[in-house]
């Protein structure tokens, strides 16, 4: 092996090394992550009501929420709510119209539901997003594992011996 060569095997191997540590740590922190969401969600003790839920929702009646994906499923739940409650008026339009009506205390108590139903629908989507980047970290710490593995053990070609090479061996140009 040319002295190239080596250079690039311990640069290579190195790398693997980084990886191979790397990997690991993004796996306990995706889960440590996933972790965390259940715990907060448990923490609010939201649970889907017993009765009136879409069909596709109707697995999950009476059930505390626990998951990203129970998240989102019970932010697209208020969403569909919210929009019967206010004709389908966002809460930005209902605070103009209440500021075009005046003291209208209808509209107020309406503005009042469409700010806290959109808060806690906005907490729920960030419950699922975070779940969502977990999956992802899992995935690349999976990836980044396998690859620094391959890196660290995978055998090097030499010309002088004829061994095969499953990385490319870098030719000495001198």
């Amino acid at each position: 092996m040319t002295h190239t060569n080596r250079g690039a095997d311990t640069l290579l191997k190195a790398m693997g090394a980084a990886l191979l540590a790397a990997g690991p740590v993004m796996l306990w922190r995706s889960r440590s992550g996933r972790n965390e969401i259940r715990t907060e969600l448990a923490a609010q003790k939201i649970t889907f009501p017993e009765r009136g839920l879409p069909a596709h929702l109707a697995p999950f009646a009476g059930r505390p929420l626990a998951t990203g994906p129970e998240a989102r499923a019970f932010a697209d739940m208020i969403k569909g709510n919210l929009a019967r409650a206010t004709d389908g008026r966002t809460y930005s339009e209902i605070t103009a119209e209440l500021h075009a009506a005046g003291n209208d205390e209808k509209l107020a108590k309406l503005r009042q539901t469409a700010f806290m139903a959109e808060t806690l629908r906005a907490s729920l989507m960030s419950a699922y997003q975070a779940w969502q980047l977990t999956s992802l970290v899992t995935g690349l710490g999976a990836l980044l594992t396998g690859l620094g593995a391959a890196l660290v053990v995978a055998p090097r070609g030499d010309a002088a011996t004829g061994a095969a090479a499953v990385l490319p061996v870098l030719k000495d140009r001198s």
